[in-house]
């Protein structure tokens, strides 16, 4: 029996309630992940990044065979029903730039918004931009200031300050500063990833809404198998933060459901009611999981000294990819 055949036995024909089990497929891999670090005490940097490296190939393959050829393919259909402006059809590879490229901007500016969470977590980490050429200037006589930062996902530094009296002080404020700086770049890294997490569950719905049931499935391994290494890399931050194992890998499942959950649902949703924003939606999904990928993923396996590694992850992740669609097709 093919694994569409027994994917629909299981959860039924409506593509909304199969939108709705794929969100909660692809959470349940994001909780995988995120409770390795339960039984993996220490993973290295080195197999860090080639993990990511493995989800950047799966979400990249993903994004090209299952979101936008496609959607492509949908809007090229002589009963495809597309938008008309001034008597211009909007249909073929149009409606999936346009939803490509507002999926890329709102992936953007969300990376420009988690700068601003900061303040709103604890304002003693960020400091006024009139303050900002003073931050590496000495008070004078015995006291000093210091300042720490730490890089905030879309590369900008929350700074923190503290004006030092003495020697013997000075340790202390620091220790706890740098507890502080590491507990914001938790934060602000939680923020983007649960960000990254909306384009990702929009996709899986995407795809069962769109009716393809073999392409709704792959959609949700690939997305679902690049949730592990993503939730085990959070995670991982969390723990070097000083936050707790069981605590952390817990709060990762259930943050990654209440985002991939219903955004499944309501991919599922609009398209199989309103079948001419299918290419859109696909569209959409695929450029925020580009931008991911380009802005965050890459950069950050490459930062490290684990390139080459980093590179054979990502090809591997895209051939896996690959094979799940041709396999799932067949």
């Amino acid at each position: 029996m093919a694994i569409a055949d027994l994917f629909v036995r299981l959860v039924g024909e409506n593509p909304v309630l199969q939108g709705l089990v794929g969100g909660i497929v692809i959470a349940a891999f994001n909780l995988l992940g995120a409770s390795i670090v339960l039984f993996w005490r220490n993973p290295t940097e080195k197999w860090l990044d080639a993990a990511l490296g493995f989800a950047a190939g799966v979400m990249l393959s993903a994004s090209f065979t299952s979101l936008l050829l496609p959607g492509i393919e949908f809007a090229s259909e002589p009963s495809y029903d597309g938008l008309a402006i001034g008597g211009f059809e909007i249909i073929g590879i149009i409606p999936v730039l346009i939803g490509f490229l507002l999926g890329t901007v709102l992936l953007d500016r969300g990376e420009r918004w988690v700068r601003y969470v900061g303040p709103l977590i604890s304002n003693r980490l960020v400091v006024d931009p009139d303050e900002a050429d003073r931050d590496t200037q000495t008070d004078g006589g015995t006291g000093s200031e210091v300042t720490s930062g730490t890089e905030s996902a879309d590369g900008t530094y929350a700074h923190s300050h503290a004006h030092l009296a003495t020697p013997e002080a000075s340790a202390t404020a620091t220790d706890s500063t740098d507890s502080d700086a590491r507990l914001m770049s938790v934060l602000l890294f939680t923020v983007a990833i649960t960000l990254h997490n909306m384009p990702e569950g929009l996709a899986v719905g995407v795809g069962f809404g769109s009716g393809d049931i073999a392409n709704g499935i792959a959609l949700m391994l690939a997305i679902g198998i690049q949730n592990v290494p993503e939730g085990l890399a959070v995670s991982v931050a969390a723990i070097n933060a000083g936050l707790g194992r069981s605590t952390y890998a817990a709060f990762a499942g259930i943050r990654a459901g209440l985002v991939e959950i219903p955004l499944a649902l309501l991919g599922a949703w609009a398209v199989a009611v309103t079948a001419p924003l299918l290419p859109y939606a696909m569209g959409f999904a695929a450029g925020g999981m580009l931008y991911v990928i380009g802005d965050e993923i890459l950069p950050e396996t490459h930062s490290r000294g684990y390139e080459r590694i980093a590179t054979w992850g990502f090809m591997i992740g895209a051939a896996l990819m690959l094979t799940l669609d041709v396999v799932l097709a067949a």
